[in-house]
């Protein structure tokens, strides 16, 4: 795993060991960014479920504003510190050790880009991603990755725009609406 583009390009990034976590993979990060296009830089973006950090480090790489992490997972939050301090992006990065619930009622402002890596249970990724369409800018998008049998929770006032499958994998664009 490496960052693909930008300022950090071609450096390698560390995931945590086990289970508790799923890399994204290289050829799923290029698709999103792909995707994405001109909609990361000087975007402010949130990175639920970080793990390693990889989806927010390769979007500020590629010239976001800011970066908040969201991971409560100690060998998480110890490989996501060190692959910002890696990177050399930390000073545009906040990191929060909470659980993403706790974080989307708690938290302060609004985001451009967010995207999430949530566990594939159900119940994991509706119950905090319900509040998360009133901290989404006006014409932001959520990024869902999800298993493909799943249908994503769509926020109220947003809608999916677009899929795209890799194997057991989807990435959902879930986008706001104009106002």
């Amino acid at each position: 795993m490496r960052v693909i583009a930008g300022t950090a390009r071609g450096v390698p990034l560390r995931a945590p060991r086990g289970r508790g976590t799923r890399p994204i993979t290289d050829r799923v990060k290029e698709t999103l960014f792909a995707i994405l296009g001109d909609r990361v830089p000087e975007r402010r973006v949130l990175d639920l479920y970080a793990g390693s950090g990889a989806i927010g480090i390769e979007a500020l790489s590629r010239g976001a504003a800011s970066a908040d992490f969201v991971e409560r997972g100690r060998e998480a939050l110890a490989v996501l510190r060190a692959n910002l301090e890696r990177t050399g992006l930390g000073a545009e990065a906040r990191v929060h050790p909470i659980e993403v619930g706790r974080f989307v009622d708690t938290a302060d402002g609004t985001w451009d880009l967010v995207i999430a890596d949530p566990p594939y249970e159900a119940r994991a990724i509706v119950a905090p991603l319900r509040g998360i369409g009133e901290r989404i800018a006006p014409g932001g998008i959520l990024v869902l990755k999800h298993f493909w049998r799943s249908e994503p929770p769509v926020p109220p006032g947003m809608a999916v725009t677009r899929q795209r499958r890799f194997g057991e994998t989807t990435l959902s664009f879930i986008e706001t609406e104009e106002s």
